[in-house]
């Protein structure tokens, strides 16, 4: 029998390599998961709260998300990650200032960031030689080039430390999405 589904290493595509159905799947899993420590989370304060649910976060929605990268459709916008805020903060689901929980406080990017983030870590980590020989052989013809030269000349820097340039690259991805949100709020 025949199936339009394959699931390699987590991810879940279809016979024409969509990526939609891993989404779904991904989604699904988190609001489960995100339901279940709302019921556990007076028992928690609020820094166990946020360790858990970054974990979570972690695992989940990052696990594998460079194979995002060019696709339209990334884990239903912010919905995951809005859902994961309101765990930490305990508050409602219309509850307003998400936004700013998750970029000012919790310094989290959203979901095409994220991608962005991780591609330009693994083309940083490449350029060092500090990646796999098979990755920083095919790094370039892999992850779109694009992220990597949008970024400013002192984080292409490729002699900075791997810390130092992800604690940096976090800050700049951070204050771009604040900027872009105070753009779209002045219109």
């Amino acid at each position: 029998m025949a199936s339009d589904l394959v699931r390699v290493l987590g991810v879940t595509m279809t016979s024409d390599l969509s990526l939609d159905k891993h989404v779904a799947n991904v989604c699904a899993t988190c609001f489960y998961w995100f339901r279940q420590l709302r019921r556990v989370r007076r028992s928690l304060d609020a820094e166990s709260a946020a360790t858990l649910v970054h974990a979570f976060v972690k695992s989940r929605v990052d696990y594998c998300n460079a194979i995002l990268a060019g696709v339209s459709t990334y884990i239903t916008d912010k919905r995951v990650m809005n859902a994961a805020a309101r765990v930490i903060s305990d508050s409602r689901k219309y509850g307003r200032a998400l936004t700013n929980l998750l970029h000012d406080k919790l310094h989290w990017l959203d979901v095409p960031e994220r991608v962005q983030y991780k591609l330009c870590a693994t083309v940083h980590r490449c350029l060092q030689h500090k990646a796999p020989q098979y990755m920083i052989d095919c790094c370039v013809y892999a992850s779109d080039p694009a992220a990597w030269n949008s970024l400013p000349d002192y984080l292409r820097d490729s002699t900075r430390s791997v810390d130092s340039f992800r604690r940096d690259l976090t800050r700049f991805m951070v204050n771009k999405v604040i900027q872009n949100s105070l753009f779209l709020i002045l219109l």
